[in-house]
Order: C-alpha cells, then sequence, then structure tokens
C-alpha cells in the first residue's frame, strides 16, 4: 500500500492507495505544532479505524505547502511506517515542464495537481483548487505547467469578513435560497457564495482567453463541492485530485524512492 499525505495550511489530506485504488482517505486540521510522534498515533489509529494493518504500507509519498512541517512529516513516516518518504520537489521528477519565472515558488500542491489534471484529463486544462487560497493554474496542451492565479480562499474570506465589521456574525457556508438575502445571514451567505462564483468565472476566462484555446476546467479541494456547482465555467469536480497526483509522482519515483527500514 502507498500512504500519500498532502499538508496543506489549514487540513492535512491522507489517502491509502492499493495499486491504482484509492482504498480510503481522511482530512485532518493541520497542527503546525504536533510533533512526529502525535502525527504518526494519530494516523496509527485512522488505520486501525478503517481496518487497515499499517505494517503493509510500503511507501508514503508527500507535498507540503506547511515547510516547519515537512521534517516533521518525514521523521514521522520513518519512525511509524519504517519508510523514507518521497517528498515531491523539483529534484524529483514529475513528468512536466515548469514554465513559471522561478519554479521554486510555485507550491508543491499545484504541481501535483497540474500532474493528475493533465494524465486524467489531458490539456489544455485549467485545475482550480479551493483551499485555504483559492490556485488557478494553468496546463498547456503539452502537459506544461504555465502558471496561474492566486485568490484569498472562501473560508479566510469570510474569517475577514466576521473579524473585521462589528455587526456581522460568524456564519456557516452555505448555500443561499436566493441572491436577494431576505437577513443578515443569508445576505451574507450569497455575497461571499455568489460573489466568489462570479470571481471564478472571470479568472477562468481571462485565463482561457490567454490560453487561446478552449480548456478544461477541474475544481478540487475542500470547498469545491460547495461552490463548483454555482458557477459557469467548472466542468468537473474531483476531491481527491491532489491525492492522484501523489501516486501518479510515486510511481515515476520509485524506482530508487522507497528505502525500507526494520520495525
Amino acid at each position: 500500500m502507498i500512504l500519500a499525505i498532502d499538508v496543506g495550511n489549514s487540513n492535512v489530506v491522507l489517502g491509502v492507495y492499493r495499486g491504482k485504488e484509492l482504498v480510503t482517505h481522511w482530512r485532518v486540521s493541520t497542527q503546525k505544532h504536533r510533533t512526529a510522534d502525535e502525527y504518526g498515533i494519530a494516523i496509527l489509529q485512522l488505520f486501525r479505524y478503517a481496518d487497515l494493518d499499517p505494517t503493509c504500507v510500503e511507501a508514503v509519498v508527500v507535498s507540503s505547502v506547511v515547510p516547519p512541517l515537512t521534517p516533521v512529516i518525514e521523521e514521522m513516516s520513518s519512525r511509524f511506517f519504517a519508510v523514507r518518504p518521497l517528498v515531491v520537489g523539483l529534484e524529483i521528477e514529475t513528468g512536466i515542464a515548469i514554465e513559471y519565472e522561478n519554479p521554486r515558488e510555485v507550491g508543491a500542491d499545484r504541481i501535483v495537481n497540474a500532474v493528475a489534471a493533465f494524465a486524467k484529463y489531458g490539456g489544455p486544462a485549467i485545475v482550480v483548487d479551493f483551499g485555504t487560497a483559492t490556485t488557478f493554474d494553468a496546463i498547456s496542451r503539452d502537459g506544461e505547467y504555465l502558471g496561474g492565479a492566486i485568490a484569498p480562499g472562501i473560508g479566510i474570506s469570510a474569517e475577514a469578513l466576521f473579524a473585521r465589521t462589528a455587526k456581522l456574525p460568524k456564519i456557516e457556508l452555505a448555500r443561499p435560497a436566493n441572491a436577494i438575502g431576505k437577513n443578515t445571514v443569508s445576505s451574507m451567505q450569497a455575497g461571499i457564495l455568489f460573489g466568489y462564483a462570479g470571481l471564478v468565472d472571470e479568472l477562468v476566462g481571462r485565463i482561457r482567453k490567454e490560453l487561446g484555446e478552449s480548456a478544461r476546467v477541474i475544481a478540487t479541494g475542500g470547498m469545491a463541492a460547495l461552490v463548483a456547482p454555482e458557477t459557469k465555467s467548472i466542468e468537473v469536480t474531483d476531491p481527491w485530485l491532489t491525492l492522484e497526483g501523489l501516486r501518479l509522482i510515486y510511481e515515476m519515483n520509485s524506482g530508487g524512492s522507497r528505502e525500507r527500514g526494520v520495525r
């Protein structure tokens, strides 16, 4: 089995693969001050809950946009799974060319998403990842990562509205019945959700125009299921796109990436 781990600013998403099959997956909150032991014990508990044997994990592949947690996850992998993890970075094979001015500035999750999107849907493609930030990534017809756009995530936008206004309450992010809200909560929900859908459509339209050809638009990330149905541009919602990209990258690098330890 392969354990894929995507470390984001708000959540750590984990998936267990048996071959190409995603057996199970979990989403837990990112705790930047957790130790390797704390993460290891928590993940072992998830394995037991799913009735999976952690000793069957043969490889761990990681993408991380939280630098302080990367060595923590690496240590956890070595201590609890006796595996040196494959960490996504510029030095490993991804199968795509990165056409960014400084490739080191591109988040590992964005590269992983591009790998999965091109493998599953071909190019050109646009990936919209609804996480702490909402990222828009353009992939060419030939599978090149061209760049994209970064916008504040819908969750932190809602938090900012609550935190910076005296009379607006903290609300549940849910679809309101109408764009014309009849109370404060529904008015905020309409402004956030429908307004965000407009932001997505506008940016996708501009990116498509710059690509000069039609591009398939794929949504992923924790908020994708909420926002994507309200847009006109998103064609596919693929919640586990990042995990699939991690699996594909592991396969490309599996010749020398695995180092088993002694239990």
